[in-house]
């Protein structure tokens, strides 16, 4: 009996080896687990209709960002005739602003009004309007001409005013309050000290949620894109059983990138450097990636977006650095 007892304990070692291997299989194979903070050293996220056009350089993001790697704004396509991709820059966005949301909705309630009353034998707009036969007819698309146009000029202004992308490396002449990270602040929104706090408070709150794994306190913090992909990410390292813990968030300095408004929202583009501790245990909490002894700094570019004027500033974006 002791010699087959014997024989078991190597055995059992043996699998409890082969057992522990396996475990770290995955988080070998994932060599980006040091980066694993919110993001996870990803560009991801939407920047309205500037998704596809590059921030331009600041102080603290001298060499600008890394075009997005997972985003939901489809990118625009080509011109016709020319069949060339899309660049990361101005050009694109022309093609890829989005239409006034008012005259989307104003245009499919009128065509779907009218084209109501004349399936069921009323003309356009019904025989209240006291047209009959074919010259009631003309008279009917004759107005319906004039509102059409009239509506195209009188949001067509608005349209123009809202944020146009730049060349890559350009900034508009600076208007309004320089932020104290010396960037210029491009014409479209300004920007107050209280949105720079709520900035800078952004970044810690949501790295403390992205450590605790709290989905429900993102939701109150980012748009529903970068919710999605926050959760995915934590899912990842769940199903490689791993978890990043952030602590000891420190802003170190910052500027503003440009803001600008469309389509009834604010947007400001900031560059953030900040350090923390940085580490990533498995599940019985020992350290596996990462030092908890020293500091790790990064430089990001965070956009946020608000109702214009009002609400509470929303993670839209998150866009690394170059490396250098």
């Amino acid at each position: 009996m002791k010699q087959n007892s014997s024989r078991q304990m190597p055995r059992k070692s043996i699998v409890l080896a082969a057992s522990a291997a396996l475990t770290m299989l995955p988080l070998l194979a994932h060599p980006d687990v040091a980066d694993a903070r919110a993001g996870g050293g990803f560009s991801m996220g939407s920047r309205g209709s500037r998704t596809y056009s590059a921030p331009a350089p600041s102080q603290t993001a001298p060499f600008g960002a890394t075009p997005f790697q997972r985003t939901m704004t489809p990118r625009p396509q080509p011109t016709p005739g020319y069949g060339a991709q899309a660049p990361f820059g101005a050009g694109a966005m022309a093609m890829a602003r989005p239409r006034h949301p008012f005259m989307n909705g104003f245009m499919g309630g009128l065509i779907g009004a009218g084209l109501f009353g004349m399936m069921f034998g009323h003309g356009m707009f019904g025989s209240g309007m006291g047209g009959s036969g074919f010259l009631g007819l003309l008279i009917q698309l004759a107005l319906v001409f004039f509102i059409v146009r009239w509506a195209i000029r009188r949001f067509a202004g608005s349209r123009a005013n809202g944020g146009n992308a730049l060349p890559f490396g350009m900034q508009r002449p600076a208007a309004g309050p320089v932020p104290q990270g010396g960037g210029q602040q491009p014409v479209g929104v300004a920007i107050t000290a209280a949105d720079y706090q709520a900035f800078q408070q952004a970044l810690i709150n949501i790295q403390t949620a992205w450590s605790q794994q709290n989905v429900g306190a993102m939701q109150h913090m980012a748009t529903p894109e970068m919710v999605s992909y926050f959760s995915s990410q934590l899912n990842d390292l769940a199903s490689r059983g791993a978890r990043n813990v952030v602590s000891d968030i420190r802003f170190e300095r910052g500027d503003l990138v440009e803001s600008w408004r469309e389509n009834g929202f604010d947007y400001a583009t900031v560059a953030m450097q900040y350090s923390m501790i940085d580490i990533t245990t498995d599940m019985t909490g020992r350290v596996i990636d990462g030092d908890p002894a020293n500091r790790t700094t990064v430089t990001e570019l965070w956009t946020f977006v608000r109702s214009a004027g009002t609400g509470t500033w929303l993670l839209s974006a998150i866009q690394q650095t170059p490396r250098r």
